[in-house]
């Protein structure tokens, strides 16, 4: 078997400072100095944008120690396509999950912090599953986040109330 670990999601931002800023004072991520500021032809030939060139950085996300995985966000130095409207079924990427103690508490965080709602939480029991509040959000730049808490309790460990 290979040996294969997941190690990071990247969300390509229009103002990566904003957006990470957005990440760890509304979800509590940690940033990972230094920042990067890279480009050349390695990079080009690598994502097949050419002329690359990007900044941006790397946030822990909360809850899983140093080694966790992290949200690499990015930002494409005059090479930005342009985006469509955010959609919770749009193909490719669809959303962050984040787990937390209060739903309610965590979206008026986000709200506070410019992220924007586009559902509204919701209560569901699931036969077999247990009991689930969640809603799906946007951060500032129409990234979509799911909040997430199943009967009060978490099952990926500790789990802070916001």
């Amino acid at each position: 078997m290979m040996n294969i670990r997941y190690v990071h999601t990247n969300i390509v931002a229009k103002d990566w400072g904003f957006i990470a800023d957005f990440y760890e004072n509304a979800l509590n991520c940690t940033r990972l100095e230094p920042s990067l500021d890279i480009g050349g032809k390695w990079l080009a030939d690598g994502t097949g944008v050419p002329d690359a060139r990007l900044t941006g950085i790397h946030l822990r996300f909360p809850g899983y120690g140093d080694n966790a995985p992290t949200l690499e966000i990015f930002q494409y130095v005059e090479q930005l396509e342009r985006p469509e409207p955010s959609a919770a079924n749009r193909p490719g990427y669809g959303h962050l999950a984040f787990e937390v103690g209060d739903v309610e508490a965590v979206r008026s965080q986000i709200l506070a912090h410019g992220g924007k709602d586009l559902g509204v939480p919701v209560t569901h029991k699931l036969e077999g599953h247990g009991t689930i509040i969640f809603t799906y959000m946007t951060d500032p730049e129409g990234n979509v986040i799911e909040l997430q808490s199943w009967d009060g309790v978490s099952r990926y460990g500790a789990v802070d109330a916001a």
